[in-house]
Parts: C-alpha cells; sequence; structure tokens
C-alpha cells in the first residue's frame, strides 16, 4: 500500500496532489451525494458566480461531476490537454468569486474583502497551473534526455513498430531495428540516418525461433540500450478447431516468451545505468475472452500481467514500463491474422499516445472507445457476458469458413 501511494503521488508537486485528491472526492462522493441524494428543493449550485436553485441546479451537476472527473483523471495522469484548461477553469472561478459576491453577497468593506481574498487566492491558483505547462507536457524533460542511449525495436519492419523506431529517432534515439525482413529494415534505417541524423543497427532475427531471441540480444550487448520495445507480435484468427498447432505455438514464443527472454537478459544493463524504459506492445484483446482469437487474446493478457508486475519491481530502479494496449490498428496485423479487413487507428497515433504516457503510467489503452470496452466492460459485466458479446464482433472480421 505505501508503494502504492508512493508512486500515485510521485512526480507532481504536493499542491497539485491536492487538487487531484480533492477532484477524486468531488468525483466519487460528494457530487453523486449531491446529485442523487439532496433533495431538489434544497439544492443549489454556482457556475460563473451565478446560482441556480432546485432543477436548474440538479441539472448542472452532471457538468460539474463532468469537470472533476476530467481533474482527478488528468492530474493522475499528467495528460497534456490540462493545460491550458485546468487554469481556464480556475480563472473562472476567481471570478466567479467576485460576481457572486456582486449579485448576492452582504455587501459593505467586509464582504469586498473576503471576495477579493478568494479572487487572489483562486487566481493564484489559477497562474501556478498555468506555469505548470512543462509538468503536463512530459516534465519538460525530452525522452533521449530522460532515458538516453540507444532504441531496440523488435517488429520494426513494418506497422505499430515501424513508428516506434520512426518516433523515437525523431527524439534523438539511435536505433537497433529487428525483424524478419531484411530488406524493409535496411530501407528503415537509410530513411532514419538519412531524416534524423542517428545511428542505427539492423538485426535481422525471427523470434519464433529461440534461438532467433538470443542471437538478437547478443547482438545489441555492446550497445547503451535506453528503451527496449518488445513490439513484436502476431494473431491467428479462427475457430481454435481450425487453427494450425505449430502456427499458435510460434504466436505464443513470439508473443510471450520473446519479450521475456529478451527482457531479462537486457534488464541487468538497465539496471546498472540507473534509468530506461520497457514497453511491450499488448492489445485490449488482452483484456476480455476473445472467442475465435483466443490463444491471441490469451497472449496479450500475458503481456500485460506481466508489464504491470514488472512496473512494481522496477519502480525504485529507475525504470519505467508501459504496456501498450491498442485497439484494431490500420497495419498488416489482419492480413497476417487472417482477418477480413477492417478499419483501424493510424499506428502512428498509437505509437504517439504511448510516449506521452511512457514515464507516467503502467497501461494505455489509446482512444475513448477501445478504453470504454477494455476497462468499463470487464469491471460492470459478467465475463461471460463478454465473451459472447466479443464473438459476435470477431465473427464478423473472420473469413467464411473460419468461424
Amino acid at each position: 500500500m505505501r508503494s502504492w501511494l508512493r508512486v500515485l503521488f510521485a512526480d507532481r508537486p504536493a499542491w497539485m496532489n491536492l487538487l487531484m485528491v480533492f477532484c477524486a472526492y468531488m468525483t466519487f462522493v460528494y457530487v453523486p451525494w449531491d446529485l442523487f441524494m439532496k433533495p431538489v428543493a434544497a439544492d443549489e449550485e454556482v457556475w460563473f458566480g451565478v446560482m441556480l436553485h432546485g432543477w436548474g441546479a440538479k441539472l448542472g451537476e452532471p457538468f460539474h461531476w463532468a469537470v472533476y472527473a476530467a481533474g482527478a483523471y488528468g492530474f493522475r495522469y499528467m495528460k497534456s490537454w490540462m493545460w491550458p484548461w485546468a487554469a481556464v477553469y480556475t480563472l473562472q472561478i476567481a471570478v466567479g468569486m467576485l460576481v457572486w459576491t456582486w449579485l448576492y453577497g452582504p455587501g459593505g468593506f467586509g464582504g469586498l474583502l473576503v471576495a477579493g481574498l478568494a479572487f487572489l487566492a483562486f487566481g493564484a491558483l489559477a497562474r501556478a497551473l498555468w506555469q505548470a505547462q512543462p509538468l503536463f507536457q512530459g516534465g519538460g524533460q525530452p525522452l533521449c534526455d530522460r532515458y538516453g542511449g540507444w532504441a531496440v525495436v523488435t517488429g520494426a519492419s513494418a506497422g505499430v513498430g515501424e513508428e516506434f523506431a520512426r518516433a523515437l529517432a525523431r527524439e534523438g534515439f539511435a536505433c537497433a531495428l529487428s525483424a524478419r525482413r531484411t530488406e524493409r529494415l535496411e530501407a528503415l534505417a537509410k530513411e532514419l540516418e538519412s531524416t534524423y541524423q542517428v545511428e542505427t543497427r539492423v538485426i535481422p532475427a525471427d523470434l519464433s525461433d529461440p534461438v532467433g531471441v538470443e542471437q538478437l540480444a547478443a547482438a545489441v550487448a555492446d550497445l547503451d540500450v535506453g528503451i527496449l520495445v518488445n513490439n513484436a507480435g502476431f494473431g491467428h484468427a479462427g475457430r481454435f478447431s481450425k487453427l494450425d498447432a505449430d502456427r499458435l505455438r510460434d504466436m505464443i514464443q513470439v508473443n510471450c516468451a520473446a519479450p521475456v527472454v529478451l527482457t531479462s537478459r537486457l534488464l541487468p544493463a538497465l539496471r546498472e545505468r540507473g534509468r530506461g524504459a520497457i514497453v511491450f506492445t499488448g492489445s485490449v484483446a488482452g483484456r476480455i475472452p476473445l472467442p475465435l482469437h483466443g490463444v491471441y487474446s490469451a497472449t496479450k493478457a500475458f503481456d500485460l500481467l506481466f508489464g504491470e508486475a514488472l512496473a512494481v519491481e522496477l519502480a525504485d530502479d529507475g525504470i519505467d514500463v508501459l504496456v501498450l494496449e491498442p485497439g484494431p490498428t490500420a497495419t498488416e496485423f489482419q492480413q497476417v491474422a487472417g482477418e477480413v479487413a477492417h478499419s483501424g487507428a493510424p499506428p502512428a497515433d498509437v505509437v504517439a499516445a504511448a510516449l506521452e504516457a511512457l514515464g507516467r503510467r503502467p497501461t494505455l489503452i489509446p482512444g475513448l472507445k477501445n478504453s470504454i470496452r477494455g476497462i468499463l466492460g470487464p469491471r460492470l459485466l459478467p465475463r461471460s457476458l463478454l465473451a459472447h458479446a466479443a464473438r459476435d464482433v470477431v465473427a464478423k472480421q473472420i473469413p467464411e469458413g473460419m468461424d
């Protein structure tokens, strides 16, 4: 419990932690009580200094709840959109204090003094939130300065892995690129060197073979690795009884065993240098049972639980761990998995969200729809119901004859 609280309140000034706790209290305690328990006749709400009564107040409370919920979430994960909106909303409260005093206050010197002090207090808070922009923008420290060294990216020949390589090279990291397709890796390496003037190393490796994992680990042993991106992975869709067992075994090796072994091999050096990051590309599919994609969703559940556990183990070693859990993404995954083509998020957007979250949280599901499906669904609905609902969705993405 103590270590969880230490992580929860880390990387934020004390006054901002107080704001986060206050927003959480308002979100989970006070506003729900105000909305559902307080009689309509006794209800009062203030917006922009104007007092609302009765049903006017009651109808305004969901908006207040949304503001406090956004504040609790934004402070918890130091979301970039908190700047400038947290400061703007707080300044609105400061001005509202003056408006409320003018409309409803007792008047006289005492009333003006109280209003003035409240305005100055909330104005100072708004100013502090405005000046906190670097904290909401990743602490003001570039990724390369935070972690340094080389970035090792598996599955770098296409899709999310390719975009990770581009994004990290843009940040100034030298990149060790690994996948099976040598030609694509060499083309990407040339692009990164010419566009971003970074050093690269191409390491062809087949991670479905345990020997390939060891070869990759040996090929980067001489590098000062700052970030490891365990991105390589694939799916194999269809009714389990119709799938090839050898390919399923290879999938478990690539999706589960390879990141475990590679992380184990590189971790001692990361701990010795006292800083670094490890990223696992999981999937929102790892949050729920996924009929017709059962083994794949199980491998991603493995990645999720392994990454979350590792994040706690390494919290005191200066090593950040992130499990990225995207939903459908516009990559080769669908074709390789044997799915019917369907829409997906741009991989560059997925990677941008991941790098923004790195160091701030242990897991990330990009996209509101994916978050609702992956977080709220399992918490609110029976897993048996989710499994049947998921089957209906996946069945539409499976070729005829494989469902």
